[in-house]
């Protein structure tokens, strides 16, 4: 996108631009949060399936 268009949408639509831009920014920040902690989550049940594995009595 070059300089002038983006300019020019600003100077047309400025406050609503703005604020979908935002919108659309907080939720991928929402959707990072959320991705990082189900890989947290992923993990730490990967650990304690090892854990349990290990525990078992083997046949």
């Amino acid at each position: 996108m070059s300089g002038d268009l983006i300019l020019k949408v600003l100077a047309d639509h400025g406050p609503w631009v703005i604020l979908v831009f935002f919108l659309l920014w907080r939720d991928a920040e929402k959707d990072r949060a959320t991705r990082a902690v189900l890989d947290k989550n992923a993990a730490i049940l990967t650990e304690i399936a090892t854990v349990i594995r290990e525990r078992m009595p083997r046949n």
